[in-house]
């Protein structure tokens, strides 16, 4: 299943905006020498390419559905879905008692 993020991503219609971005010439000019070799028309193209591979990487990393990944982890481990829903609403209410009191988990 698609994240939001993701299916927004996929979109042709996306706004975009401008930047002025400082790069040393180094730099540029190793992006030059690589885009043709990667397929790409030019730097620019490369660059937007680089830029996005990052955020995609982190958001995979730490996207919502990661308490979901655990819990197949830990199924995968043999912890029932059961007792990983049972400890789940247990770290649930502690976080919202914590959320009200100010406290941490651990004071709980």
């Amino acid at each position: 299943m698609l994240s939001e993020t993701l299916k927004k991503r996929l979109t042709q219609d996306r706004p975009v905006t401008s930047i002025t971005l400082r790069i040393p010439v180094d730099v540029l000019d190793s992006l030059k020498a690589i885009a043709p070799h990667k397929g790409f028309s030019g730097y620019q193209p490369l660059l937007k390419a680089y830029t996005s591979e990052g955020p995609r990487g982190d958001e995979s990393t730490y996207a919502s559905d990661a308490v979901e990944r655990l819990a197949q982890a830990l199924e995968k481990r043999g912890v029932s879905r059961k007792v990983w829903t049972t400890l789940s609403a247990r770290l649930s209410f502690k976080d919202n008692l914590r959320q009200t009191r100010g406290q941490s988990c651990l004071a709980v």
